[in-house]
């Protein structure tokens, strides 16, 4: 497995819910997959419902809570904020940034029935395979990312995880 840097944030009021090494393990997981042997890195936020939307309407031009959001380092994902390009330590390239609403996650892991670590896992992992270059927008993308994120989320949870 590669020394990956993994820099993680979680906003104060969902600090007792999510633990930084937690999102470390799982932004790793999925950059072992995309990435095998390799020294990419990502940065990973765990955000509140009002920071998602107005990230959402500044870059994405929707005035709506979202799940979460990629910004690439080199223009992948979202359009990425003005400003200086993520940091990386030598040796390594940072994709960029993923930010996920644990709010949203929760309510989505609700409807899905599903625990709500699982959900925010599979939004993480979504937003990294999007600053890898994974899209969904036709059934083929789809399908392609979707297998992706299934081999991930069973290496971290093993059968009772579902995509």
């Amino acid at each position: 497995m590669a020394l990956r840097r993994v820099d993680t944030h979680v906003f104060p009021e969902h600090r007792a819910a999510v633990s930084a090494d937690w999102l470390e393990r799982v932004a790793s997981a999925a950059l072992d997959v995309v990435d095998p042997g390799g020294g990419a890195g990502v940065s990973v936020v765990v955000a509140d419902d009002a920071t998602l939307r107005e990230l959402n309407r500044r870059f994405r031009g929707l005035d709506e809570v979202t799940d979460v959001l990629s910004f690439g380092a080199r223009g992948e994902g979202e359009e990425a904020p003005d400003g200086p390009t993520f940091p990386a330590a030598p040796g390594e390239e940072s994709i960029g940034e993923v930010v996920a609403s644990l709010p949203q996650a929760e309510r989505q892991a609700r409807e899905r029935g599903a625990p709500a670590e699982h959900e925010l896992a599979l939004l993480v992992v979504h937003g990294v395979l999007h600053l890898w270059g994974y899209e969904h927008g036709t059934p083929e993308e789809t399908e392609a990312m979707q297998a992706v994120e299934r081999t991930v989320l069973a290496a971290l949870f093993g059968a009772e995880a579902r995509a």
